[in-house]
């Protein structure tokens, strides 16, 4: 458990001490207010908890008062024993919230991330009563940090296409996406009214809506009535593709990928969310092979939650790897990605409700994917994804357990004409564990998705240099 708990402190401080300069130079910035951000953040944990209060009145959770907060400044962080989805999906969004605050008036990455990992440090001790969470202080003060990043990159992406004037319709679009930075551009007025600007890197965006069956479904030692239709829509962006002329990687995801992929139609709201994933360089340069090949490599941040029906996995982590894109003819372009590195995270089985086995641990993991592009005819992709997690069970046992988890993914997509397409895309999703005390868990979903995509901009995403 030791062990554990300074691999996880490792992982929240590995992102804090990486040095801001070698990033690349920051603008400097005259709207930039370090104060703001310092009344805001503990305004909205006092905002927080007011709104737990009412919502469960019937929960001392959140009583919080001056006894509690001594008592949670003097007492060691463990692994808490709150709801998955809670942990994985709310923390970090709140991280987002924390992240947005201070990226939305002026703050760069590096001075951002000190403000979300104050803000976790001030929800476990004044938020809620309950005992600090290692788990928390992982998800909201980093992943926090990887998926507000990518909200706030995506809003300001909206607002720049009104070319001055964003419009209504860009408003909301952005305050949906990145709430902080709607607010204090209508707070603060001209101040926070200029545009991040992106550069104009290149960009890949989908948007796509269809239908999963299920093909097989191997699930030993528990019974579960699996879902054999379900619907599906996805969203997925990749932002700063490398080999754009003139492009260049100086700030923390000037190059990142970020996916979403919702289940509108299941029946319970923890299995709407099956996939998020995000993966964006924190430090690294581009490089060149030839006339034919462009990519970057370096130091990338990555949050992933996966809930492929029968078990669930979410992971924060650095990772050390490349993508890049190589010309194969004149019309033909492969594009790939190579990643890994260490995460920290839990994973655990949802087949069986009654049975709480998720497991906190560190998670080494790789990923390897590919594109093949035909032009603007069609689009062959491949995805692998392994994950070997070393931990221990959430119910603070102390036997150590080892589990694996894959997913392989194989997708077609075919332009029919103009930005629409129709895609086929196939999913394998495994899980294997063992840990003492518990029963060996051995399981695997297949799913068949056939879908209408709408492409955005750049079609398929090839990037042309020559």
């Amino acid at each position: 458990m030791q062990a554990l708990r300074r691999a996880a402190v490792v992982v929240v401080f590995a992102v804090a001490l990486v040095a801001p300069g070698s990033a690349g130079a920051q603008e400097p910035d005259a709207r930039k207010s370090y104060l703001i951000p310092a009344l805001e953040v503990p305004a909205f944990v006092l905002g927080l908890n007011a709104v737990d209060r009412l919502i469960f009145p019937d929960s001392s959770d959140f009583d919080v008062d001056w006894d509690s907060i001594g008592k949670n400044l003097r007492t060691a962080p463990h692994f808490d024993q709150d709801p998955y989805n809670v942990n994985q999906l709310g923390h970090p969004y709140q991280g987002s919230i924390f992240y947005g605050i201070a990226r939305s008036t002026g703050l760069d990455y590096w001075e951002s991330l000190l403000y979300t990992l104050g803000g976790s440090f001030l929800w476990e001790a004044a938020g809620e009563t309950t005992r600090p969470s290692i788990n928390d202080y992982v998800a909201t003060g980093i992943g926090g940090t990887f998926v507000g990043e990518a909200f706030f990159r995506m809003a300001s992406l909206l607002l720049e296409g009104g070319d001055g004037d964003p419009g209504l319709w860009r408003e909301l679009g952005a305050a949906v996406i990145s709430p902080p930075l709607a607010v204090n551009r209508l707070v603060f007025g001209e101040r926070f009214d200029p545009v991040f600007p992106s550069r104009d890197p290149a960009i890949y965006v989908t948007v796509a809506l269809g239908g999963t069956l299920t093909t097989r479904v191997r699930n030993v030692g528990v019974s579960l009535d699996e879902r054999d239709w379900d619907g599906s829509a996805t969203f997925s962006m990749s932002y700063g593709l490398p080999g754009k002329p003139g492009y260049r990687y100086r700030r923390p995801f000037d190059y990142f990928t970020f996916e979403f992929t919702a289940v509108p139609s299941a029946s319970d709201w923890q299995d709407v969310i099956e996939n998020v994933t995000i993966r964006g360089l924190l430090v690294g340069r581009a490089y060149e092979w030839g006339q034919e090949y462009r990519g970057v490599w370096g130091l990338f941040g990555g949050f992933d939650y996966l809930s492929p029906q029968l078990f669930r996995l979410s992971n924060t982590s650095l990772a050390l790897g490349t993508v890049g894109q190589w010309w194969l003819s004149r019309t033909v372009a492969l594009q790939g990605a190579v990643l890994g590195g260490l995460g920290f995270g839990p994973v655990g089985t949802v087949a069986d409700r009654e049975e709480r086995d998720y497991h906190y641990g560190v998670l080494p993991q790789a990923l390897l994917g590919l594109r093949l592009i035909f032009g603007e005819l069609a689009m062959l992709e491949a995805i692998g994804r392994h994950y070997l997690v070393v931990g221990v069970d959430s119910a603070g046992r102390e036997d150590i357990g080892l589990e694996t988890v894959n997913r392989a993914t194989a997708g077609l997509l075919v332009r029919m004409v103009g930005p629409h397409a129709i895609g086929l895309r196939y999913i394998v999703s495994t899980r294997d564990a063992r840990f003492a005390g518990l029963r060996d868990r051995h399981q695997s979903v297949q799913t068949v998705t056939l879908s209408y995509n709408f492409l955005g901009q750049g079609r398929f995403g090839a990037v042309e240099w020559r």
